[in-house]
């Protein structure tokens, strides 16, 4: 495995260096649970892109404006249905996609109103996660999935693999892949080549509708 990115992105989490990686110049973007930002304000001020971003947190909203950035406070599942087609050149959904209550209606509206998508999300095949449920016959606690069963936010179990059947199955191609092993939060990381459903702790995938299928 290869240490990747950290190329002047300061601070942000590694999984959002690397998506900041893979947007051009110049762009249309919108990024679903935008939280305080930080992607946002890098792209905004690295790469100049039209930034737009849609939180639930009122408290993150307001911290966004506070940093000049252009968020809306909401639902992004509710939101995102009264934007037109095509409107945006990128839509990115991180460390999010796991707790969404219709992740398929979700990204074939990104996929609508954004020429691709990015997603970013923790990999329920991860070894530790394996061996956890091997051992000990208890739900999975780890760095990427923090949470007791009771209390956690996460209401999907997705794999990477799971996610490539996915797009198979609904017309959808991915145009990058990236299978990283970080933990949650870190901002260095390393890149999985190779048994990546088994060895990656984050899948990170640029996607698009397959020819024919829009």
């Amino acid at each position: 495995m290869n240490t990747v990115y950290n190329q002047g992105a300061g601070s942000l989490r590694y999984d959002l260096q690397v998506i900041a990686s893979w947007i051009g110049s110049g762009t249309r973007v919108l990024d679903l649970g935008c939280g305080n930002g930080d992607l946002l304000a890098h792209l905004k001020a690295c790469k100049q892109v039209h930034a737009t971003g849609i939180e639930l947190s009122e408290e993150r909203v307001a911290h966004c404006i506070q940093r000049g950035l252009t968020v809306l406070q909401g639902d992004f599942c509710e939101e995102i249905s009264d934007y037109p087609n095509n409107c945006f050149d990128v839509v990115i959904l991180s460390h999010t996609l796991q707790q969404i209550r219709n992740p398929k209606e979700l990204l074939l509206d990104m996929l609508r109103i954004g020429r691709r998508v990015i997603v970013s999300f923790p990999n329920y095949a991860h070894w530790h996660v394996r061996l956890q449920v091997l051992f000990t016959g208890l739900a999975p606690v780890t760095d990427q999935l923090p949470y007791e069963w009771y209390d956690t936010p996460n209401i999907r179990i997705i794999s990477i693999k799971d996610f490539q059947r996915f797009m198979e199955q609904f017309g959808m191609r991915a145009v990058r892949e990236l299978a990283i092993n970080t933990h949650h939060h870190e901002t260095r990381g390393n890149q999985v080549r190779y048994l990546k459903n088994l060895r990656a702790t984050y899948g990170i995938i640029m996607l698009e509708l397959a020819q024919g299928t829009e």
